[in-house]
Order: structure tokens, then C-alpha cells, then sequence
């Protein structure tokens, strides 16, 4: 049915297109395609183009089956290939003898195809790597067929010499099968000489067995809280292998942790119980491989000592046992870091046996910081031991009298016994038969005896203390105090005294401080007038130099210095200085006033150069308005009094620019000034000379 009715409209579709070409005169055979499959139903068309009698043949036979061939009209023809056979193949003539006596024909070719077919050709191959492999095309079809291979849109060629060639069977060979041969392969089919073809996509898997391949066979790490290591256990293979791990110790989820793919272990705070092999196994179903990786874990030396501090007194025995731990082992050694010496001996007064530090009869020498040691090559580990005990007696001990004060200086400072001294014990007594007296002096204070009698002998003798307590006494002096002294006057050098603006400074010189140490020096100053105020001020013991500052300026002044010691003030150095007046400096005023005085200056100046070049200016119009005088000759010029050269010229040898003086009826002297004109207008040179100008 479904034959029947594509038939139905093929033949629909070529009665239209012969219909709208009905009106040409040209023969013509239409058909909606010219290759048919074995089975197919086809309808051919003949248009003649004009009435006629119209015939078809087949390879110059007619064809004379009713059931092929009906006419359609006058005009038309049409021919059926019904169930297309390989023998339907050839060229169709359609014949038409026209009513007006011509003759025409035309023709077309038909081909009739079977196939092509793949038939039972298997579209998935698997090959194992290092094998040849073989991938088979089963195709079938008529006339001709021709294969071709193709993998990723390039065509496989017949070469035998190449890896991967297209077989004359219509296989595909690959030779040595690799992991990258894996893929799709294209089987096409194509009838010879004609554009039908089909495509067959194949696939090639390359199997493998698995590999193991490890980055590090030994892995090495420290254990700790905050250590974690990672295992990696890098496989191969086709299909991708299941990896499994066996490990020295029981699997906790809560330490061992896994990727995705099981390819890497991380052990979270390793211990030394992680310590040993662990096996990784890749299994498909090809084969399986394993590969094993040792893991050493190393423990940091640690070191345990019985105690952080021995106190002991001179003469006693003190030991102190040290433990170590650590993987691999670790040394045991015992350091004094004072003298940076090991412990090595056995025997004698101190002696390590089996990680025990031992002194025998603990002297102040011994005393500090021992050291116990662990050394491996995981790393190095250490405790320290404080070993303490009173200090040492003091050595090169001096004594300086004073008058009622002993003062002691040492050279070298005591073996400390272990802990810093603190303080030192001070005795005396003044004979044998008397108690000792003491008393107790910081390590930052001087070490003095005091208040004690003058011209008096004493027996000394100090010792230091440390956290223990004191130690042994020096050996013993003796000692006679001075008498009572104050300190002698200072020496003011005047011939160095400064004086800057309102501010003194005068170098001072102590030359002897008196019985005992110089406290500060006292300074009073005043100005030399009557009813002024002494101004008093201290300075520190070690002053050099005595400055003073606020002075007025132009004023007398007198200063007196003394030296003070606990016995008193000595005599006071005086000295009397004057302060500088203070340097007149020009105000703002004063700089107005010498601007407006050049101002006024060049005012004249300019004034005076107009006046006497050009007859204008201030100083004429002074002259001229304000004294009721007229230049001489110029009414003449401005009033146009000598037309006809009729001048009364006087005193022609009158200098220019000369002062004319005349007595008048009162008594009083008038004055003239005159000054030089301009160049002569023309005016003037109409009447010849210059006149004279008269008073």
C-alpha cells in the first residue's frame, strides 16, 4: 500500500510538471530520479509536445506490455518500472510521430542498484595492546561496490607498509595495536561510478593490563599532630583498573582518606604505628598489577629530665637523670653551657653514667646551666638544668677610707653560683674581740660603709648573695677612716665665660671633692642694684659648665657657686658679668620712612630736571603762581608783544639758569628763578636771539 501510494503521487507530480510544460514543442522525459534500488516503483513521463503518436523503447527494443506503458492524452505518454529489477537497468526512448508528419524522439538512462549492504559486519571490535587487530567491512552489493576507510575525516590508504592500512578483502589491518588506536572507525560503501553510498561507523576499543606506576617507593615523614603524608599510586589500563590498598595497620576512616579513584591515601597526624609497607593493587579485567610503598615514619628526639632546677649548698652531692625518645634513637650527651664543654667522664667529682649528671661536693664554680642533649638524624632536642648554690668569695677587694665612710671596689665580680648576685654583705668591727656588725648593700648601689667614727682603724671584710643565700667572706683588712672635710671652693674660668645675648655659660672645675662624694652645687645670682632678689638654682655633681639663661639685657649681674657634699657647702667662687644691651632692630616704621624719603627725593630730583629743561613742573608753578612771579619773556611769547622784533634785550651775558635778586621799598629781597627753555620754537628764531631776562 505504501508502494502504491508513492507511486500514486510520483505520477501526480509528473502530470503537473507535464501540464505546466505542456505549451513547449520540445520532447522530454520527466522522472523524479534516474538510480533506483532493486524493488523500487517508477513512473517516466513523456512529454511530445504536439499531438502525434507516441511509442517507448528500451535499449531500441519496444516495448509493447500494456501494463508498462499508457497514454496519457494526445500530447503524452507515460511508462511504469514496477518492482525495479536489475535488469530494468538501460536508456528509455520515447518515440512520437507526429499528426504533421516529423518525427522525434528522446531518451533517459535509468540504473537499477542493489545494496550496498553492510550485511553482518560487527560495529565493535576490542584488541588487546601489542596484538595486530583486524577490523572487518562485509559488504555486499550490485553492480559494483567500492570501500573506503576513514578515522577522524581522513581517508585510511592501501599501503602495506604503513602501521594502520585499508586490506584488500575490505578489512582494516592494525599492526602492534597502540592505546591512541582506540576510536571510531568509517567503513563507506559506495556503487562504482554512481553517487550512492553509505556509511558504517565502527569502534575500536584497545584493551591493556594494568600498570602501577609509583612516584616514590620510599616515603618519609615525621610523625606528628600536624604532620599528614599522601601516598600516590598512579595506574594504567584499559578498561580503567579498580585500585585496592593493603596497609601495616587497621583502616580508620577517620585518618585514612582516600580520592575519588582510590589513586592517593593521605594519613592525617601520622604516628609511629603508620610506619611500614603499604601495597597498591590495579585490577580490570584483563589482568592486575601491584606496587608497594615503604613508609618511615621518624619520631623528633625528646628530651625528660627529673628536674628544671637543683639548689644545693657548697659541700653537697647533687644529680639530675635525663630520658630521651625519638626514632631513630637518638644520643645522649650532657653539655655545661658555661664552659661549653660535654660531659664526658664517668668518674671524677662530675660524671655522666646511663643519662645521670652527677656532682660531687658542689662548689660555687659549679653552679649554672647544665644541658641535656638528644642528637639524631630526625633532629636535635635539648632541656636545660639550673644547678645553683651560694657565690664565690670576692677577689681583689680594695678598700678607699673616708671620714666616716669606708668605700669597696671590686675588680672582678664574684663567681655567681649559678643565679645573678643581688646584693652584698658589708661587716665590720673596730677590734677582734668586738661583734661583727653589717649591713646589707644592693648590687646597684655603691658599696659603702657609713656613719663611722673619723680617725678610727676597722676590720672588713663583704660577701655577695644570690637567690641561695650569701657566700664565703673575702679575706679581711683593715682600715682607718679620714677626718671630716668639706669640699674645697670651685674654680669658675671667667676666661671662658660666654655671654649670648641674655644667656651666661662659665665652665666650672671641682679639684677636690672634700671627705666625701659631691652631692651638687648650689648657684645664687642677683642683679647689682639696690634691693634685688638672690634667683638660687642647683646643678648635678658631674656639671662642667654652669649655664644661665632670662638675663635682662644691659644689666650688672653677680653669681656665687658653692660645692655641697653630705659634710657641708664650701666657700663660694663669685663672679660679676654684665649683659649685653640688646640690638637696636629697624621697625616697620622706620622702613615706611626711608621708602617715603626716596620717594620724596626722586620726586624733587625729576622735578627739578623738568623745571629747569622745559620750564614746567612744581617748582615752576611755585615760582611763578604762588610767589606772583612771571618768567621773564614769556608774556612776550604768549602775549605777542614783539611782532616787529622791537625787544628790550638787557643783560644778554646773564647766565642761564642764574637767581636774580632785587631790594624792594620795604626792605625786602625778591627772588627770581629762572630756568633754561626748551629748543627754540619758531617763533624765536623769527626774532633772532634769546632775550634777557632781568630782575
Amino acid at each position: 500500500m505504501m508502494d502504491q501510494s508513492a507511486l500514486m503521487l510520483r505520477m501526480t507530480v509528473l502530470l503537473v510538471l507535464g501540464l505546466k510544460s505542456g505549451t513547449e514543442a520540445k520532447m522530454d522525459i520527466i522522472s523524479s530520479k534516474s538510480d533506483l534500488e532493486v524493488g523500487d516503483d517508477h513512473l517516466l513521463l513523456c512529454k511530445a509536445g504536439g499531438e502525434g503518436e507516441i511509442t517507448w523503447q528500451k535499449d531500441s527494443e519496444d516495448i509493447e506490455e500494456e501494463d508498462k506503458v499508457s497514454r496519457v492524452d494526445e500530447t503524452s505518454s507515460k511508462l511504469f518500472i514496477r518492482k525495479a529489477k536489475l535488469e530494468d537497468a538501460g536508456s528509455y526512448t520515447c518515440l512520437c510521430d507526429f499528426d504533421s508528419g516529423r518525427k522525434e524522439q528522446t531518451f533517459m538512462n535509468i540504473y537499477v542498484h542493489e545494496g550496498p549492504s553492510f550485511g553482518a559486519t560487527q560495529v565493535y571490535h576490542e584488541f588487546l595492546k601489542g596484538q595486530d587487530g583486524v577490523v572487518p567491512c562485509l559488504v555486499s552489493g550490485q553492480p559494483s561496490v567500492e570501500v573506503r576507510w576513514w578515522r577522524s575525516q581522513q581517508e585510511i590508504f592501501s599501503h602495506d607498509g604503513d602501521r594502520v592500512w585499508h586490506m584488500q578483502n575490505n578489512s582494516l589491518h592494525i599492526k602492534d595495536v597502540r592505546k591512541d588506536d582506540a576510536g571510531t572507525y568509517s567503513c563507506q560503501a559506495s556503487i562504482r561510478g554512481r553517487p550512492i553510498k553509505k556509511i558504517l561507523p565502527i569502534s575500536v576499543v584497545v584493551n591493556a593490563p594494568p600498570t602501577v606506576n609509583l612516584k616514590e617507593a620510599v616515603k618519609k615523614v615525621m610523625a606528628g599532630a600536624d604532620n599528614n603524608v599522601s601516598l600516590l599510586c598512579l595506574v594504567d589500563g584499559q578498561p580503567t583498573p579498580n585500585i585496592s590498598w593493603i596497609m601495616p595497620g587497621q583502616y580508620d576512616p577517620a585518618r585514612h582518606q582516600f580520592n575519588s579513584d582510590r589513586s592517593q591515601l593521605t594519613i592525617w597526624s601520622v604516628s609511629r604505628a603508620d610506619y611500614g609497607e603499604y601495597i597498591c593493587t590495579a585490577s580490570n579485567k584483563i589482568g592486575e598489577s601491584t606496587g608497594t610503598i615503604e613508609l618511615h615514619v621518624s619520631e623528633a628526639p625528646e628530651v625528660y629530665v627529673s628536674a628544671d632546677k637543683e639548689t644545693v649548698s657548697w659541700g653537697n652531692n647533687v644529680s639530675v637523670s635525663c630520658n630521651v625518645t625519638g626514632h631513630p634513637f637518638p644520643q645522649l650527651y650532657w653539655i655545661n653551657k658555661q664552659s661549653r664543654n660535654i660531659v664526658d667522664s664517668i668518674s671524677g667529682r662530675v660524671y655522666v653514667r646511663d643519662g645521670v649528671l652527677t656532682i660531687v661536693e658542689v662548689a660555687p664554680s659549679d653552679g649554672g646551666l647544665y644541658s641535656c642533649m638528644a642528637v639524631s638524624t630526625s633532629g636535635n632536642a635539648s632541656r636545660d638544668v639550673a644547678v645553683i648554690t651560694q657565690p664565690g668569695p670576692p677577689q681583689d677587694v680594695s678598700v678607699a677610707p673616708k671620714a666616716t665612710s669606708l668605700v669597696f671596689s671590686l675588680k672582678t665580680q664574684p663567681i655567681s653560683g649559678g643565679t645573678p648576685i643581688r646584693s652584698f654583705v658589708l661587716q665590720w668591727r673596730r677590734g677582734s674581740a668586738e661583734k661583727w656588725e653589717e649591713t646589707l648593700v644592693p648590687v646597684s648601689d655603691p658599696l659603702a660603709i657609713t656613719s663611722l667614727t673619723p680617725y678610727t682603724s676597722y676590720t672588713v671584710r663583704l660577701a655577695a648573695m644570690n637567690a641561695v643565700g650569701p657566700g664565703q667572706f673575702s679575706t679581711t683588712q683593715e682600715v682607718r677612716s679620714q677626718g671630716i672635710r668639706e669640699p674645697d671652693r670651685p674654680v669658675l674660668s671667667s676666661d671662658e665665660m660666654k655671654v649670648d645675648g641674655n644667656a651666661l655659660s662659665v665652665p666650672v672645675v671641682q679639684l677636690n671633692s672634700g671627705s666625701s662624694p659631691l652631692l651638687h652645687y648650689a648657684i645664687r645670682y642677683r642683679q647689682e642694684k639696690e634691693g634685688a632678689k638672690w634667683k638660687e638654682e642647683q646643678r648635678p655633681a658631674d656639671t662642667s659648665i654652669i649655664s644661665l639663661s632670662d638675663l635682662s639685657f644691659g644689666e650688672d649681674y653677680r653669681m656665687e657657686v658653692m660645692a655641697v657634699n653630705a659634710n657641708g657647702s664650701s666657700s663660694p667662687a663669685k663672679l660679676s658679668f654684665t649683659a649685653p644691651k640688646q640690638a637696636a632692630g629697624m621697625t616697620k616704621g622706620g622702613v615706611v620712612a626711608i621708602v617715603m624719603g626716596i620717594f620724596l627725593l626722586l620726586l624733587i630730583v625729576v622735578d627739578a630736571t623738568c623745571c629747569y629743561t622745559n620750564r614746567c613742573g612744581l617748582l615752576m608753578f611755585i615760582s611763578a603762581k604762588v610767589l606772583g612771579r612771571k618768567v621773564p619773556g614769556l608774556k612776550t611769547l604768549e602775549e605777542g608783544d614783539g611782532t616787529n622784533g622791537d625787544l628790550n634785550l638787557k643783560g644778554l651775558d646773564t647766565p642761564r639758569g642764574s637767581i636774580h635778586q632785587q631790594q624792594t621799598k620795604e626792605g625786602k629781597l625778591n627772588s627770581e628763578v629762572t630756568c633754561d627753555k626748551a629748543p627754540l620754537t619758531k617763533h624765536e628764531k623769527h626774532f633772532g636771539d634769546m632775550p634777557t631776562m632781568e630782575a
